[in-house]
């Protein structure tokens, strides 16, 4: 099953994406995404066993820093 297209607009509500998402939303495959996160390169944090990607880490890495409503 796929989940729907992210989108900047649709993720401005959330606090984190998972590091599959945060890699669907840049282009990436899931293992160059992982890859990414292990060299620093997507800024991630670690709740437990969860890797997780700040939305506003990530929009900023974007240079996408318009206020969230």
């Amino acid at each position: 099953m796929t989940s729907p297209a992210l989108t900047l607009d649709s993720i401005r509500g959330r606090a984190v994406l998972t590091v599959e998402e945060a890699g669907n939303l840049l282009g990436l495959a899931r293992a160059s995404a992982y890859a990414s996160a292990a060299r620093g390169e997507l800024p991630t944090r670690r709740f437990g066993r969860r890797l997780l990607v700040p939305v506003p880490a990530l929009l900023a890495l974007l240079g996408a820093t318009e206020p969230l409503e």
